[in-house]
C-alpha cells in the first residue's frame, strides 16, 4: 500500500512539473498570409492615416471658399483723454467780455451779476472730451474672399492632387509588401525543405558510416574509407545545423512580416508557371498602375498647380467685410457699432519677388518632366529584365528535372556498387552530395521564380493579383524532389 501511494505521488510530481506543451506553429495558405499583412502590417496602417490625413487636407480647403467669422475683444488705455482743447481761446474771449462790460452798454448795477456769472465759465477748463483714455470693446469680424487671383481654385486642386499621391503611395507600400512576403514566405518554405534535404544527406550518409563499419571489420574496405565517411557525417550534420539556424532567422523575419508572434508555417508550395502573358502585357500594365509612376505624374501636375498658384500673384485681391460691436465699455457713441466694405489689394513692386518664383515655378515643371520620363524608361526596362530573368528560372528547371533523376539513379548505382565493394566511400558520399546539391538547386530555382514573379507583379502595379497565379492550371508545385 505504501508503495503504490508513493508511485501514484511521484507519478503525480511529475505531471504537475512537466512543461506546458509548447503552442502548435500557424499553418497559414499564401492568401491567408497576404490578407494577414495588409490587415494588420504597422506600414499599411501607417499609409491608411496618410491617406486619412490627406482627405482631411483637402476637405481643410473648402473652407478657403467660406466667409471667416471672428469674436475678438480689445482693451486699451490711451496716454491721454480724445477731444478738442479750446483754452487758447479762453483769453480772448476774456477781453471780449471785459471790453463789452466796460463799454457802458451794460448798466453799472447788473456788472457785478454779469461777471459772478461769466467767471466760472471763464475759469472752468475749455477740454471737450469726445474719448475717454480708458476704453475696450467685445466684437466681431467677418471677412469673405471675392477673387483672390486664383489661389483658392490652385490650393483646392493641389490638395485633391496630394490625396490622389497618399492613395498611390499607400499602394506602393501595399504592393512592396507583397513582395516582402512571398520572399519570407517562400523563403522559409525553402529553408525547411532545404532542412529536409540537409536531414536526408545525414540519414544516408549515416546508413553509409554503418556500412562502411561493417565492412571494415569485415576487411572489404580500409580504414581511410571509415574515416572519410565519418568526417563527411560531421560535415552534413554540421550543414544541417546551419540549415535549421537560416529556418529560425526567416521564420522571425515572417513573423514580423505577419506582425504575429506565434510561429507559422507555409501552407502553399513553391510554383513554376509554365507559361504567363507576354512582355508587353506587363509593360502596358505598369504604365496605368505602377504606384511609383502615378506619383510622379501627380507630382507633375503639382508642379504646375505651384505655377498657376505663383501667377496668382500677380493678380488683384478682393475681399468683402465686415463688423460690428457686442460691448463697448466707455467707448464714445461718435464711432459706429458697425460697418461693411469691400477691400482691393493689387501689389504694383515687391522687388521682383514674384518674377524670380513664378519663374522657378516653371522650371520645377520642366524638372518633374524630365524625371516622369526616366522614371517610365526605368520602369519599363526594370520589367523586361525581371521578365527574362524570371523566363530564365522556368528554363532551368527542365534541364534541373533531369539532373535530378540522373542524380538519384546515379546514387543509386554507387550504393549498390559500395556494397559489392566496387566503389569507394568516397564515391558513394559524392553520388549523396551531388543528389543533395541538385534538389536544393532546385528548390532554389523555384524560390527565385516566385520572388521575381512578385516584383514583376509589383513594378506592374498589380501584386494584389499574385496569389491567383499560383492556383493557374498551368503552374505546378515544386517540392524538394518529385513525388
Amino acid at each position: 500500500m505504501r508503495t503504490a501511494l508513493k508511485t501514484l505521488l511521484s507519478a503525480a510530481a511529475l505531471f504537475l512539473l512537466a512543461p506546458a506543451p509548447a503552442q502548435q506553429p500557424a499553418a497559414l495558405s499564401l492568401e491567408e498570409a497576404i490578407a494577414a499583412t495588409l490587415a494588420d502590417n504597422p506600414a499599411v496602417r501607417a499609409a491608411e492615416y496618410e491617406e486619412r490625413a490627406a482627405v482631411q487636407e483637402r476637405r481643410a480647403t473648402i473652407g478657403l471658399r467660406m466667409p471667416q467669422i471672428n469674436v475678438v475683444g480689445a482693451y486699451a488705455y490711451l496716454g491721454k483723454d480724445i477731444g478738442f482743447d479750446f483754452n487758447e481761446m479762453k483769453t480772448p474771449v476774456k477781453g471780449f467780455a471785459g471790453q463789452i462790460l466796460g463799454s457802458g452798454l451794460v448798466p453799472p448795477q447788473m456788472i457785478p451779476q454779469i461777471q459772478q456769472l461769466l467767471d466760472p465759465m471763464l475759469n472752468a477748463d475749455w477740454f471737450l472730451k469726445i474719448q475717454d483714455r480708458s476704453l475696450g470693446t467685445v466684437g466681431g469680424q467677418v471677412t469673405l474672399p471675392i477673387w483672390l487671383g486664383g489661389k483658392i481654385n490652385a490650393a483646392s486642386r493641389a490638395a485633391k492632387i496630394q490625396e490622389r499621391t497618399a492613395v498611390a503611395q499607400g499602394d506602393q507600400t501595399r504592393n512592396a509588401l507583397v513582395s516582402e512576403l512571398v520572399e519570407r514566405y517562400f523563403g522559409l518554405s525553402l529553408a525547411l525543405q532545404v532542412v529536409d534535404v540537409r536531414q536526408q544527406v545525414v540519414d544516408g550518409v549515416r546508413k553509409h558510416l554503418e556500412d562502411a563499419i561493417a565492412l571494415e571489420e569485415n576487411g572489404m574496405i580500409a580504414k581511410s574509407e571509415r574515416l572519410y565517411v565519418e568526417f563527411k557525417m560531421a560535415e552534413a550534420e554540421r550543414e544541417l545545423a546551419n540549415a535549421r539556424l537560416q529556418a529560425q532567422t526567416i521564420s522571425s523575419a515572417l513573423q514580423n512580416t505577419l506582425n504575429r508572434s506565434g510561429e507559422t508555417l507555409p501552407l502553399t508550395s513553391m510554383f513554376i508557371v509554365d507559361r504567363i502573358e507576354e512582355l508587353s502585357y506587363y509593360q502596358d500594365l505598369a504604365a496605368k498602375y505602377n504606384p511609383l509612376l502615378n506619383q510622379v505624374a501627380l507630382k507633375h501636375d503639382l508642379a504646375q498647380e505651384g505655377v498657376k498658384l505663383q501667377r496668382s500673384n500677380f493678380m488683384p485681391q478682393v475681399v468683402a467685410m465686415g463688423g460690428g460691436s457686442f460691448y463697448n465699455y466707455q467707448v464714445t457713441g461718435i464711432v459706429p457699432r458697425w460697418a461693411v466694405g469691400v477691400g482691393v489689394n493689387f501689389k504694383i513692386f515687391d522687388g521682383l519677388n514674384r518674377e524670380y518664383k513664378y519663374s522657378a515655378a516653371k522650371q520645377t515643371v520642366r524638372r518633374v518632366g524630365e524625371l516622369q520620363n526616366k522614371v517610365e524608361k526605368d520602369i519599363s526596362v526594370l520589367i523586361e529584365q525581371l521578365y527574362n530573368q524570371l523566363l530564365n528560372y522556368r528554363n532551368q528547371m527542365t534541364s534541373i528535372d533531369a539532373s535530378l533523376t540522373f542524380a538519384e539513379e546515379y546514387l543509386r548505382m554507387k550504393n549498390a556498387a559500395f556494397l559489392e565493394g566496387m566503389a569507394s566511400s568516397s564515391d558513394l558520399i559524392d553520388a549523396e552530395l551531388n543528389l543533395a546539391g541538385v534538389r536544393a538547386e532546385r528548390l532554389q530555382a523555384a524560390f527565385n521564380y516566385d520572388k521575381l514573379l512578385a516584383q514583376l507583379l509589383e513594378a506592374a502595379g498589380i501584386s494584389e493579383e499574385y496569389a491567383s497565379y499560383a492556383r493557374r492550371d498551368n503552374a505546378r508545385a515544386i517540392h524538394f524532389d518529385k513525388k
